[in-house]
């Protein structure tokens, strides 16, 4: 429970002996799912920030939930030009802290992924080229 109360900055709004919660209405959810060569399900889990300021915010929430931070800096995914940090879980799940500066007309190639994902080794990161055979062996 500590390393989410750190992350979110807030206390669980249910404890049980097996089980935590939390209600949060800020940062709000950004989902998006991709077919770019990776194996289905959670890849990893991110915080979206609006300014800079925040971004510091969170940053420090990384470094007080503990873990190895990695700071990826800026970088482009996901058709989006953003800065990015990253750290693993307990659990051992990626989690992706950034701030969105400016659309990519690109997807982006995944420079810089690799070394910042400490989860799993994973060929290609977020940013994998494959998605046209994905596409094609699921039709």
């Amino acid at each position: 429970m500590g390393f989410y109360s750190a992350l979110f900055a807030a206390q669980p709004a249910v404890v049980k002996s097996d089980y935590a919660k939390w209600m949060l209405d800020d940062p709000r959810v950004n989902f998006a799912i991709s077919t770019r060569g990776r194996k289905a399900g959670l890849d990893h889990l991110g915080i979206q920030v609006e300014n800079a300021d925040e971004l510091g915010e969170v940053y420090a929430r990384l470094h007080k939930a503990g873990g190895d931070v990695i700071e990826q800096g800026q970088t482009t995914c996901c058709y989006a030009k953003s800065e990015k940090s990253w750290i693993d879980d307990p659990a051992g799940i990626s989690w992706e802290t950034f701030l969105t500066t400016g659309e990519s007309t690109n997807y982006g190639d995944g420079t810089g992924e690799r070394v910042a994902r400490v989860a799993d080794e994973k060929p290609g990161a977020c940013c994998a080229p494959q998605a046209a055979s994905a596409l094609a062996s699921n039709s």
